[in-house]
């Protein structure tokens, strides 16, 4: 199993490197606002400014030279539909940001249908402040007839607005490229007022509730006949044995007998019906012991799923990170064992993350080298051995250096990634506070501590040292990880060597350690103390989907 991690435009990714109908599922999830207060595509100055993956598109994503060759390729595609939608929007929006976001999605959309396997599905996560627009797009590119549902997850929690109903949701379309889907009956956690509820009852099968075997209507053949003294016709009904009856004796090895009254007798000596006596002493209607399943089906409004708070386990600060739960969930219901996942916006790599977890085949693109040395630490830290491929990240001195002379912020999280740190990514751009990434580790039982990095990409003196020491005092860390592009000096060295050494569990290390890119390319690593992983692998259960009641 190959998995692929691409740094890039991921129109160009696609392009170059991602095979005609070659991939199972693709789950994108665009940026465009997370806070919905069009703070990048309407320009509006409330809520806080556009974190690092956002500030990557926001020069690309208005109305330019970039967008108008975008729309000219929708117009070259060949694509009719698309073409012709797209011109009607713009017709409507004019040359705004908007619908420069709409024509970068779109010219996208076509090449996501192009890698889409015939048998492939397509989820596109979205704001519901632009999700009527790129609605209809989907329409166009993946055709009306392969639309299937439109799917509202629960993001947030309940907040009133002043002058509007709270907006707690996103939206996600499901598509297919045809009509005939990879389609998997997944479930999910029945709520426990409902089971206590309903499954009132229990024996050595399990939970259930109890199921009248008849239905409305006199019937003049069997199914309208006496059966153990009860007859149906009396009330005006008639024998209906459930399939979900039948689907349980067939789970339980017996074969199933034609006459309804056989097999009601085959359902009474196996135990799963009752014969409720009245308070007259008659026999009520008999009724089926439905027992409760695994699982409710999937439904379109997603309530189960919370999101992530400010103390969950897989949080990593990613200001649209979704929860790892929600991607199982599409990738149960959509793929299966070794099927191959796309995530062309994959930010955080949840998407990724998933994937892996369930046993699938990936490949993960984004812009920013933010996202990637994020991924890269995240699967590595839950999944040990994992082997992935990176492509686009500076693989010799050569392209570092050219990477830093075109993008320091981006060189400054590439090379971050190389000490396995998490990137500083909660600040904007050039107000890092001398941070560029931390590396936590275990220093006891019970406690984490911290190890600063700092990046330079240019000229290096002693008193980028004299910085760091004071950078790692100021925010209590214990040690600090310098890390140039260019050749450290003696006098750094010596800067370096006098801030004495850090005492941890595994012995006395020093309290500032000095990198060159060329070390960190050849294999030299920090001296960390019993680096704590941020993931841990959980045990996963086999995901091949297996038949179910029919509920």
């Amino acid at each position: 199993m190959t998995n692929h991690l691409y740094y890039g435009d991921n129109l160009d990714v696609l392009r170059e490197s991602i095979r005609d109908e070659s991939v199972d599922l693709i789950y994108l999830d665009p940026p465009f606002n997370s806070n919905a207060t069009y703070n990048i595509l309407f320009r509006a100055r409330s809520g806080e400014a556009s974190q690092a993956q956002i500030e990557a598109f926001e020069d690309t994503w208005h109305w330019n030279d970039a967008a108008e060759r975008a729309f000219d390729d929708v117009m070259q595609s060949g694509n009719a539909q698309a073409a012709d939608m797209l011109r009607a929007l713009r017709s409507f929006l004019r040359d705004n940001d908007v619908m420069a976001y709409i024509t970068h999605i779109s010219v996208r959309m076509l090449e996501l249908h192009r890698v889409l396997k015939p048998t492939g599905s397509v989820y596109l996560h979205c704001d519901p402040t632009v999700s009527h627009y790129l609605k209809v797009m989907m329409d166009a590119v993946f055709g009306v007839a392969n639309y299937h549902n439109e799917i509202a997850w629960k993001r947030t929690f309940a907040h009133g607005g002043a002058d509007r109903w709270g907006d707690v949701h996103d939206t996600l379309f499901y598509y297919s490229k045809s009509n005939v889907r990879n389609w998997y009956k997944a479930f999910q956690r029945y709520d426990e007022g409902y089971i206590d509820n309903k499954y009132r009852f229990s024996d050595e099968r399990g939970q259930y509730r109890l199921v009248v075997l008849t239905g409305s209507g006199v019937r003049h053949g069997e199914s309208g006949r006496p059966w153990r003294g009860y007859d149906p016709t009396t009330v005006g009904r008639h024998w209906a044995v459930p399939k979900a009856a039948l689907d349980l004796l067939q789970q339980e090895g017996s074969s199933i007998p034609n006459g309804v009254h056989e097999r009601l007798e085959l359902l009474f000596q196996k135990g799963l019906i009752r014969f409720p006596e009245k308070s007259d002493g008659s026999l009520g209607v008999p009724e089926f012991k439905f027992y409760l399943p695994k699982g409710q089906p999937i439904q379109d409004v997603i309530t189960d799923i919370p999101p992530i708070n400010s103390q969950a386990r897989e949080r990593l600060g990613y200001p649209t990170q979704k929860p790892l739960a929600l991607l199982e969930r599409i990738i149960s219901a959509s793929s299966t064992l070794g099927d191959t996942v796309l995530d062309p916006f994959c930010g955080c790599g949840t998407t990724v993350h998933a994937a892996e977890k369930l046993k699938r085949q990936w490949i993960g693109i984004d812009i920013t080298h933010l996202s990637i040395s994020l991924i890269e630490k995240r699967l590595r830290d839950a999944f040990p051995g994992i082997k992935f491929e990176i492509h686009g990240s500076p693989k010799d001195l050569d392209g570092a250096r050219d990477l830093a002379a075109r993008d320091k912020y981006q060189f400054q999280w590439w090379a971050v990634s190389l000490v396995d740190a998490v990137p500083q990514n909660s600040k904007k751009k050039g107000a890092d506070g001398g941070i560029d990434g931390h590396i936590y580790f275990k220093s006891g039982a019970r406690t984490t501590e911290k190890a600063i990095v700092s990046v330079k990409g240019g000229g290096v003196g002693v008193k980028d040292v004299r910085e760091l020491a004071n950078v790692v005092d100021r925010e209590k860390a214990k040690i600090g990880v310098f890390i140039s592009l260019e050749p450290h000096t003696q006098p750094m060295v010596k800067e370096a060597a006098g801030a004495g050494l850090y005492e941890g569990p595994t012995g006395k290390v020093p309290k500032i350690q000095l990198f060159t890119i060329q070390e960190l390319l050849g294999g030299k690593r920090p001296r960390i103390p019993l680096i704590e992983r941020a993931f841990k692998v959980t045990e996963v259960e086999n995901t091949e989907e297996q038949d179910e009641l029919d509920l």
